[in-house]
């Protein structure tokens, strides 16, 4: 699709992943240009801004520093913090991905005279369509449905057709400083963390009852935005059968839980907003897969396009559904959009 020596604008995080995206359009003949994006000061971003260093002089490119922290903690963090308060929960690498890597990146780009830029996702794109990563088990797809349908002609996948152990393996070929680097985790570009701890930086405790389906309080919790939807880990009720949390009554501050089994848990129909295409917007029903959590696997089901999300129909109940995470669609392995869940 793109000629060599084109100019192309490497998103580099200092792990292997984005390294190893470089290195291979290096080896085809671009003219690459690296950037390490700093979105959050209180991580290890000196460290991967030094692992990408040793990568870009490696391969002979300049690596330049773009600083968006700023943007990020009021598009990325800023946004999360609301919808938690709110009760939902959100997905703040959907939000980087979004606001972040393809717009900001992009505009930078452009600022550069840059047209193309290039990540290291494991996903494709191919006839102007997003498709998934050969490797299923790597897929980044469900982080990259609300990317601007017109970003797909100015952005590479380098690694989208490898496994992740090629990658690897790869790395170790060229001689990369970072082949054997353990693959981030967490909130993106702010890292693993223990998300109440983080939270509770900008959200007070709340607490209030933990109460059963049949209305007993079987407990007390610490806030209601510091939970999610499924969650049965920290709920520190003990004894007897494990519960798990069903629902939020946000007006009597209730924590709803129940056991594994229970109705409440699971759900057939759901309701999406902010819905983003990756096609041409439909709007007649029809028949596709979706997952509502990364790396479920593909459900059934029937969408129901309406003015500014859909809705969608499972052949069979889907576990957990949560508020404020997304739903994705796929009609086989292209991605075809999807939306946040009400």
């Amino acid at each position: 699709m793109f000629k060599k020596r084109k100019k192309i604008l490497v998103a580099m995080s200092g792990g292997v992943d984005s390294s190893v995206s470089a290195a291979l359009l290096v080896k085809k003949g671009y003219d690459v240009t690296g950037a390490f994006m700093k979105n959050w000061s209180d991580c290890a971003w000196e460290e991967d801004r030094r692992d990408a260093l040793r990568v870009a002089a490696k391969l002979g490119i300049q690596l330049l520093t773009l600083d968006f922290e700023k943007e990020y903690k009021r598009l990325v963090v800023e946004e999360m913090i609301k919808e938690c308060k709110a009760g939902r929960t959100p997905n703040p690498d959907i939000l980087c991905n979004k606001y972040i890597k393809f717009d900001l990146f992009l505009k930078s780009a452009d600022e550069l005279g840059i047209e193309i830029i290039a990540t290291g996702h494991y996903a494709r794109i191919k006839r102007g369509k997003l498709l998934a990563g050969k490797d299923n088990n790597k897929d980044q797809t469900y982080f990259l449905w609300a990317m601007p349908r017109t970003a797909l002609s100015r952005v590479m996948f380098p690694i989208g057709d490898m496994y992740k152990t090629d990658v690897r393996e790869t790395a170790k070929k060229l001689g990369l400083s970072v082949a054997d680097k353990k693959d981030s985790v967490g909130i993106c570009f702010i890292g693993e963390v223990n998300m109440y701890d983080f939270l509770k930086k900008y959200i007070p405790d709340n607490p209030g009852d933990i109460v059963n389906s049949s209305g007993n309080i079987v407990g007390k919790h610490k806030g209601l935005p510091f939970y999610t939807i499924g969650q049965r880990h920290g709920l520190s009720i003990g004894g007897g059968e494990p519960y798990y949390v069903v629902s939020k009554d946000l007006q009597k501050n209730h924590l709803i839980v129940s056991s594994n089994y229970d109705q409440g848990l699971y759900k057939n129909e759901l309701k999406a907003h902010s819905s983003n295409w990756l096609i041409k917007a439909p709007k007649k029903k029809f028949k596709c897969m979706a997952r509502i959590r990364y790396r479920q696997p593909l459900e059934k089901c029937v969408v129901i396009p309406r003015e500014g999300g859909f809705d969608a129909v499972f052949d069979r109940p889907q576990r957990a559904v949560t508020p404020g995470q997304s739903i994705v669609l796929y009609k086989g392995n292209v991605c075809l959009g999807g939306g946040i869940i009400i």
